[in-house]
């Protein structure tokens, strides 16, 4: 039977695992913490997991393999140059792995995304021979990009970028164009150096399209080092898990919490994340609380806005999503939220005056309150904060207006000039969660939900940095 390759997505991260198999035994590559998704996979195609390979240790997320390879007695592969602390087989360069009898694993030193990074090749018999499927990428070569060569220190940087040109190259030499390409990062994660440029690829579209095997070393090391923007915080905590060996997750409720609790909570510091979507948040919400919704990266934004250990309560509307808020936290290391609490804002308060409204408008009108145009809405802005990432900023900003980005947000609150703000993002969510940041301080603000590409549209003119 021909070699399957299934994809397990996670899109609020922006990392791809998979499950590979022959019909009878499988290969896991790169889970997530939450196995329950890969086990409950592999149940529904009737094979038997036997082995869990890691392409690296992750920076974006806490790993799921140790806990897997445990539950299911799969042999664990990781990087016999990487120092971690449990028992697992390692594995070099050149090491090939058989599977089954029409499987193997071949793997290939790509150090780059980080020094002992490793791809593996995923070969199927064929004729008394093998041939290559696809090669397991991990942080290397990703569609059309690579994965980042910061998250280890600035210093070696550039070394790794150098390394990351190479090993690409290396790929690219050793397998045929048809082989697939099935990367980690490069859907939405800041481990990528870029994002994605299509949903799938092949050695061969990567020598057509990727920069890295487009362009000579050292123009790639500088175009790279050059485009890096800032990456979350929590990175510095999810390596030092992984290479401790992260422990089994724990997705059981956690407590609830009555309106007084809540209060207590807010008065506290702690942080109350609002989980509903922005249009609901803004119609009522707990003074005090933070805008996150869970149509949006959540996780990503929580854990980087945080002081890491904080305690975190979470509000939605359903049982659900606070289950499902609990799934995304655990991923990157936030095991156990403090409390919940679901319903609606009346319900979270025996006091009304503790509920807060919060005005929306978008690019239209404010390009209205520039021209002189004065239509009923909100008052009219003293400042317009701009929260999106450097490099979007760069790319094209609104004049006049100020830049902050929502990761610098909590500890610049006070840099924002006095006056009523009028504050956006790319497509209203960083907006929102900067509003609540901001109204929690006493600020008059006002949310410009509307996506960015039509601000220029509206009449706003935009400006780039050169």
């Amino acid at each position: 039977m021909a070699v399957e390759v299934s994809v397990i997505a996670t899109s609020s991260l922006g990392d791809r695992s998979y499950l590979a198999s022959d019909g009878q035994v499988a290969i896991v590559v790169d889970p997530q913490r939450d196995i329950d998704r890969v086990t409950y996979l592999a149940g529904a195609e009737g094979v038997r997991i036997t082995y869990v390979v890691e392409t690296h240790v992750h920076n974006d997320y806490v790993s799921g393999g140790l806990e897997l390879a445990r539950v299911t007695g799969a042999r664990y592969l990781v990087a016999a140059a990487d120092e971690v602390v449990f028992d697992r087989v390692p594995v070099s360069d050149g090491d090939v792995v058989p599977v089954s009898d029409g499987v193997r694993l071949r793997v290939i030193a790509t150090p780059g995304h980080t020094f002992h990074h490793l791809s593996y090749v995923l070969d199927e018999a064929v004729d008394g021979g093998w041939q290559p499927v696809g090669v397991f990428t991990g942080g290397s070569l990703l569609f059309g990009t690579t994965g980042r060569t910061d998250l280890l220190g600035g210093r070696d940087a550039h070394e790794l970028a150098q390394h990351q040109h190479a090993s690409a190259a290396r790929l690219a030499d050793l397998l045929p164009d048809g082989t697939q390409v099935w990367p980690t990062h490069g859907f939405g994660s800041f481990c990528s150096a870029s994002q994605a440029d299509a949903p799938e690829s092949t050695i061969g579209r990567e020598k057509q399209a990727n920069p890295v095997l487009r362009l000579a070393a050292e123009q790639f090391v500088t175009e790279t080092l050059a485009g890096l923007d800032a990456y979350p915080a929590y990175y510095a905590h999810m390596g030092v898990a992984n290479t401790v060996g992260p422990a089994p997750v724990d997705l059981t409720p956690v407590t609830s919490a009555d309106p007084a609790e809540l209060r207590q909570r807010i008065a506290a510091g702690q942080w109350v994340v609002d989980l509903r979507h922005r249009t609901a948040y803004a119609t009522a919400h707990l003074t005090g609380t933070v805008s996150l919704g869970l149509d949006g990266p959540m996780s990503t934004w929580l854990g980087w806005l945080i002081d890491w250990g904080t305690p975190i309560t979470l509000l939605a509307d359903t049982p659900e999503q606070v289950a499902d808020a609990q799934r995304e936290l655990v991923r990157i290391g936030i095991d156990r939220p403090a409390a919940h609490a679901t319903g609606t804002p009346e319900q979270w308060t025996t006091e009304p005056t503790q509920l807060r409204e919060l005005r929306m408008t978008d690019f239209p009108a404010l390009a209205a309150v520039r021209a002189g145009n004065t239509p009923a809405g909100p008052p009219a802005p003293d400042v317009v904060l701009d929260v999106r990432m450097t490099n979007e900023w760069n790319t094209g900003h609104i004049t006049g207006a100020v830049h902050i980005p929502l990761p610098d947000l909590p500890a610049r609150l006070a840099d924002v000039p006095a006056g009523t703000i009028w504050v956006h993002c790319g497509s209203g969510y960083r907006a929102t969660a900067a509003a609540s940041l901001l109204t929690n301080t006493g600020r008059h603000v006002v949310v410009i939900n509307d996506t960015f590409d039509q601000a220029e549209a509206a009449g706003l003119e935009i400006v780039t940095e050169t």
